[in-house]
C-alpha cells in the first residue's frame, strides 16, 4: 500500500477535510498507477486538481505516481490555494517546485486543451441551489461550496462535461468522482454518446452513499 499524505497546519473549518471521497480517490490512483505510466512514458503530463482541499489527492500523485510531471493544482476557495502548497511541501519537500496552486473557477485560467490528467472530487450534494463565493478568505461558508452541488448534485459537474473536450489534450484523461444520487450510470451513457470512453474504476460503499469514479478518455 502507498503512504498517505500528512495534512498539517489546515484550518478544517475552511477548508474541506479529507474524508472518505478524498481517499477513494487515493484508491483510485493507486490501481491506475501502471495505466498512468504507460500512458504518459513518454511525456511529462500536465496535471490538474479541480477543487483541491488539503491537497491529499495531489500530493498522493506526486509523491507515489507520477514524480516528474506539472502540476497545477485550483480551487476557487483561497483557504485551500494556500492548503495544497502546505501538505506538497511537508510531504514532498524536494519536489514541491513543480506544484503550482492557482485560484480560479475550476480550470478557466489554464490553456484549453493542456491537461493531460484532469481530477474532479466536485460539490456533489444536492442541493436547492449552488452557494454564492463567498467575500472573505475568513468565512465559514466556503466549506459549503466543497459540498453542495446544486441540483442533484450536479450543476457544477456538468459545468466540467460539457466543456472535457476543450480542457483535454488530444490523449488526456479525466477521473471524476460521483455519488449515487448523481445517477453516474445516466451521466456515463450520455458522454458515451458524445464520443467518450467511460469506465468505472471504483465503485464502493462510503456509509450510507456509494461512491463512484469514473475515467473519461476520447475515443
Amino acid at each position: 500500500m502507498l503512504s498517505t499524505p500528512i495534512t498539517k497546519n489546515i484550518d478544517y473549518g475552511k477548508v474541506y477535510e479529507p474524508s472518505e471521497d478524498s481517499f477513494y480517490l487515493l484508491d483510485c490512483f493507486e490501481e491506475e498507477k501502471g495505466y498512468l505510466e504507460t500512458k504518459f512514458k513518454n511525456k511529462v503530463p500536465l496535471i490538474t486538481e479541480i477543487g483541491t482541499g488539503s491537497g491529499i489527492v495531489t500530493t498522493f500523485i506526486l509523491q507515489n505516481i507520477i514524480h516528474d510531471g506539472i502540476y497545477i493544482a485550483t480551487d476557487i476557495n483561497p483557504n485551500a490555494c494556500k492548503s495544497v502548497l502546505e501538505t506538497v511541501r511537508y510531504n514532498c519537500p524536494t519536489r514541491g517546485h513543480l506544484v503550482d496552486s492557482s485560484q480560479m473557477d475550476l480550470t478557466s485560467s489554464i490553456r484549453p486543451n493542456t491537461i493531460d490528467i484532469l481530477i474532479f472530487n466536485p460539490p456533489y450534494v444536492p442541493a436547492s441551489e449552488v452557494p454564492e463565493v463567498p467575500v472573505t478568505d475568513e468565512d465559514t461558508r466556503w466549506l459549503d461550496l466543497a459540498l453542495l452541488g446544486g441540483e442533484d448534485g450536479m450543476v457544477i459537474t456538468w459545468k466540467v462535461l460539457n466543456n472535457i473536450e476543450h480542457i483535454l489534450s488530444s490523449d488526456g484523461v479525466a477521473y471524476i468522482l460521483f455519488c449515487a444520487r448523481n445517477k453516474p450510470d445516466i451521466v456515463a451513457d450520455i458522454m458515451r454518446d458524445r464520443g467518450w470512453k467511460v469506465d468505472v474504476v471504483i465503485n464502493k460503499k462510503a456509509g450510507w452513499e456509494v461512491l463512484s469514479i469514473l475515467r473519461f478518455v476520447r475515443l
